[in-house]
């Protein structure tokens, strides 16, 4: 993994918080941000340069139940994975969290392997599903599909496999430049018998595609030797 995947941690207990903080930030895998309440986690959330891929949520906070805070996220049309985190196994809890739209229920005191193997579980279903919309500047991309549109003109440009696993793997990796080398590997695979050339001829293509002025790129960087994507880019779409 290049970049760090952004989490919002929702929990009152300071020491699990911070321990949960610490190891999802270890190998740099994913970064978190944190909030005691649900009003924390509200306003963080409706920050306009928000960026969340998924939700770990206690039950139990001290200005509600994180269930109700689920299924008001999903009546909003918020559709990352949420894991709610419980002291409680009881079936019947289990059944109305899930009930109000949380991916999976983990109950307290749990394994951090095990609870970042079922974040991951839900990280890669998520990606894959229909629900899976990012915002890249003016487009909201939708890697299912193999889409990109611009809901303002109702435009959509089609985006070849390849196109749709470039911008999927830059979008995952933040802010930080993907090598020529590692975005080949990523995409094409170790073991395919293709050269940066071809990845560059890719990266042109979709340039022509997804920016304004391709000959100036706004929203695919060239950076670092390598590629990053500038997703918070106001620019208008192309074409």
């Amino acid at each position: 993994m290049t970049g760090a995947r952004p989490i919002l941690v929702v929990d009152d207990d300071q020491i699990l918080r911070q321990t949960l903080v610490e190891q999802l930030q270890l190998d740099g895998e994913f970064s978190v941000q944190e909030a005691a309440t649900l009003a924390e986690a509200r306003a963080k959330l409706q920050t306009p340069d928000c960026r969340c891929d998924a939700i770990l949520l206690d039950v139990t906070l001290p200005d509600g139940d994180g269930r109700d805070f689920c299924a008001e996220l999903r009546k909003d049309g918020l559709r990352m994975p949420i894991v709610m985190l419980t002291g409680s196994d009881d079936e019947a809890d289990i059944v109305r969290g899930l009930d109000a739209g949380a991916n999976d229920y983990v109950a307290k005191p749990f394994r951090i392997a095990e609870l970042l193997a079922r974040l991951r579980a839900q990280l890669r279903l998520f990606e894959n599903s229909e629900d899976a919309v990012f915002s890249i500047g003016p487009y909201t991309f939708r890697p299912s599909g193999k889409l990109l549109q611009e809901p303002v003109k109702n435009k959509r440009i089609r985006l070849t496999e390849k196109e749709t696993a470039i911008l999927k793997f830059l979008y995952r990796a933040g802010t930080r430049p993907v090598p020529r080398q590692v975005l080949l590997n990523e995409v094409w695979g170790y073991n395919a018998a293709v050269t940066t050339h071809t990845l560059e001829t890719h990266i042109y293509r979709l340039r022509q595609k997804i920016e304004p002025d391709p000959t100036n790129a706004s929203l695919l960087i060239t950076e670092g030797g390598g590629y990053r994507l500038n997703p918070e880019a106001k620019v208008a779409a192309a074409g």
